[in-house]
């Protein structure tokens, strides 16, 4: 699961940089943007659609996780011209001081920058003043990771706390529904958005339908995979 840390506080462990593309998933579905996806994962999800940043009895971390300065990282954001920039994994916050770094150059350049979180990590103060917009991504029971990894309600408090965070949920059945109902009224998440999982356009699509009623009733918002429909399950977009 989770990576080493890089070897310096300079460096971040990057499993890819791409874009310019279009953000998927969430409120700023449809928006361009550039992916800063790094390396390393407190959770084990069985859906997971990115297990090479983690999943290193599948995937041969020399070949998918490389360290590279904080600078650079930043230099190619901001050759890229792209005003939002997401910051995802794997987990980000796994390598928190050295994101805090990274988060604080881009937003002095003059980026949005969106974080992608598990929500299991609290921000600490220098990386919640340099973002944006935290998507917290809370696991459900169809994840298969026990609720004493995925759920840190301190953590959740925090987000939710800290004025910045949206709240996405990926939802495999009615399961998933029921428990986000419980967790909604337990921790007052505020604006949530739900979404299928699926990683074909026919499993999205349909996962959609299905989730349109429960997202009305509970007064949730639906989000795409937006990549997914476009792209299908194509690495890099």
């Amino acid at each position: 699961m989770t990576d080493l840390l890089p070897t310096s506080r300079s460096t971040l462990r990057v499993a890819e940089l791409f874009g310019p593309t279009l953000q998927g998933e969430g409120p700023s579905a449809g928006q361009r943007a550039l992916f800063v996806r790094l390396s390393g994962c407190n959770l084990d999800c069985g859906w997971c659609d990115t297990p090479y940043t983690w999943d290193w009895d599948r995937f041969n971390r020399e070949e998918q996780a490389t360290e590279m300065a904080v600078a650079e990282v930043a230099s190619w954001v901001v050759s890229q011209g792209t005003d939002l920039v997401v910051i995802t994994g794997g987990e980000p916050l796994v390598q928190q001081q050295r994101l805090g770094a990274l988060a604080a150059q881009l937003a002095g350049a003059g980026r949005r920058v969106e974080v992608e979180t598990n929500g299991t990590i609290a921000p600490d103060e220098r990386l919640i003043a340099a973002v944006g917009t935290f998507n917290v991504s809370p696991k459900l029971s169809g994840s298969g990771v026990p609720v004493h990894r995925r759920l840190r309600p301190k953590a959740l408090r925090a987000f939710r706390d800290c004025g910045k965070a949206v709240f996405k949920f990926v939802i495999t059945g009615p399961a998933d529904i029921q428990e986000l109902v419980e967790l909604q009224a337990e921790l007052d998440l505020g604006r949530i958005w739900v979404m299928p999982e699926g990683t074909t356009e026919s499993a999205v699509l349909t996962g959609m339908r299905n989730l349109a009623e429960p997202a009305l009733a509970n007064g949730w918002n639906l989000s795409p995979r937006l990549h997914v429909l476009l792209w299908g399950d194509e690495r890099g977009r």
